[in-house]
């Protein structure tokens, strides 16, 4: 039987590719034998690169859809055709929902769900020339499902992303499957901006079912799975990588308020 994970062949556009979760997803690609391409507005200190091999690096703004159109146009005619493509790009930084400006919120919402969109359609377009058809995978979050203080834009346009994944889903099918995975608490180099230190980091950590916060990997191993001819009947699908959720708060209030009523 031939191993479901061998993309020899396969051709692959990770968005925001360059570093944290994005770097950790395109890297198993090539691992699996894939071509890979990444796109962000800056260039990385380092490419993703595995045995030897590296992904293909192209400067793009994922929110202007000329950008867009770049990096389809040049994955198309350098390899010819386009496999998978893995919207990673997004992201946003804290803000006070009371006060934040129209401005902050509109691109916010630009970036984690118009940008995906655009991408999605351009690939689309590609993908439906072809015999073998393609896969389209969005990276939404946790906070498309549960209440996101703090950034609210951003698990507005996460919640978006997650139903325009089902729609897609139904309109472009059968050639694109197209399919979500929702990640929770990933640890990457910015992990420290929400988190704090390393006792931070722990603490949040603990409060996983699984007792830890989740690496990229466990994010890329989600979209290979995805990818892969594993997933041939999975179209629609939202996974959730998140270790278990998180504990619900009422669970150790409860225990501290019957400690303090023991005499």
């Amino acid at each position: 039987m031939p191993d479901p994970l061998d993309l020899t062949g396969r051709v692959v556009i990770v968005t925001g590719g360059c570093r944290g979760i994005g770097h950790g997803i395109a890297t198993p690609f090539l691992e699996c034998g894939a071509d890979v391409v990444v796109c962000c507005r800056h260039a990385p200190d380092d490419v993703p690169v595995a045995n030897g091999r590296h992904a293909v690096y192209i400067e793009a703004d994922v929110r202007q859809p000329d950008d867009v159109d770049l990096v389809l146009t040049t994955t198309l005619e350098r390899f010819g055709h386009l496999d998978v493509l893995v919207n990673n790009a997004g992201g946003s930084p804290p803000a006070d929902t009371a006060t934040a400006s129209p401005r902050f919120s509109a691109a916010i919402i630009a970036l984690n769900l118009i940008a995906p969109l655009q991408f999605s359609q351009r690939a689309n377009t590609a993908m439906q020339e072809q015999d073998d058809g393609g896969c389209i995978v969005n990276i939404a979050s946790v906070s498309a499902l549960r209440p996101s203080p703090g950034t609210a834009a951003y698990g507005a346009a996460k919640a978006g992303l997650v139903n325009l994944t089902e729609t897609l889903a139904v309109e472009w099918a059968p050639k694109v499957r197209v399919n979500c995975v929702s990640a929770g608490l990933i640890r990457t180099e910015q992990s420290h901006l929400h988190y704090g230190d390393e006792a931070g980091i722990a603490a949040v950590g603990a409060t996983v079912p699984l007792g830890r916060m989740g690496e990229p990997a466990d994010v890329a191993d989600a979209c290979l799975f995805l990818a892969s001819p594993l997933a041939r009947y999975v179209s629609g699908a939202n996974l959730v990588v998140h270790g278990g959720g998180e504990r619900p708060a009422f669970l150790d209030a409860g225990r501290q308020d019957a400690s303090r009523n023991v005499k």
